[in-house]
């Protein structure tokens, strides 16, 4: 046994750590329309996907909207879609088209593309 502590995350070599190989509870799919795009909407919704725990992505789409796909608790996915449309996301939201359905295990982290 090691007399040193593990740092929240670390596991020992050849386990998997927990939660491993299971899918997110909900995935969350968003289309934003709006002012979106060279406002840092993009990095801002990493931010607060980073804070909520969430993995997933967001990108430009050419129509000028941003897409953005998160997974994790239902909660915390909830929680993101509220931000999106509040006042504290960047730019100008005009719509936030979305859906919430279970959670596939496709994203480690969240990505900007």
């Amino acid at each position: 046994m090691s007399i040193f502590r593990r740092h929240r995350g670390e596991h020992d070599a050849g386990q998997s750590p927990p939660g491993a190989g299971e899918a997110p509870e909900a995935r969350l799919h968003a289309t934003v329309s709006g002012m979106v795009q060279g406002v840092g909407f993009r990095y801002s919704t990493l931010g607060e996907a980073d804070r909520l725990g969430l993995v997933g992505s967001a990108g430009n789409l050419p129509d000028g909207t941003v897409e953005v796909t998160a997974e994790g608790s239902r909660e915390d996915v909830e929680a993101l879609l509220a931000w999106l449309r509040s006042e504290e996301a960047p730019g100008r939201v005009d719509a936030v088209e979305a859906s919430i359905g279970p959670g596939t295990g496709e994203f480690s982290r969240f990505r900007v593309f």
